[in-house]
């Protein structure tokens, strides 16, 4: 069908994330060895245009807000400046156990402000 298959677009969405998280100086490789791992917790998706193979896309995500234990972030796609899908996805910072734990100092005061593209 020459679309990309609505899937893909997560796998977008995390290599978002994980930039914006290296943009503030996070590494996930010696989060998880500590013993923290980011989950996604709530994902809200809207499709508005389809992207196609081969076009180059603009992802880009910010910090929608941020509590003790959760973030939002928000989304959004292009292709040319056009907004093709947006999303808001809800994360929570777990310990080995599952329990649900608080964002550390460091990482809530790099993300505020930070935008990655």
């Amino acid at each position: 069908m020459r679309v990309v298959h609505h899937s893909r677009y997560f796998v977008y969405f995390e290599m978002a994330r994980v930039e914006l998280f290296r943009a503030i100086g996070g590494n996930f490789d010696a989060m998880e060895k500590s013993g923290s791992f980011i989950v996604v917790v709530r994902l809200d998706c809207h499709y508005i245009k389809p992207a196609f193979y081969d076009d180059v896309l603009q992802v880009s995500v910010h910090v929608e807000k941020i509590t003790k234990a959760k973030m939002v972030h928000h989304y959004e796609i292009r292709r040319d400046g056009e907004l093709l899908t947006e999303a808001n996805i809800t994360l929570a910072l777990i310990n080995k156990e599952g329990s649900v734990i608080p964002i550390p100092k460091e990482i809530m005061d790099g993300i505020l402000g930070t935008e990655a593209h």
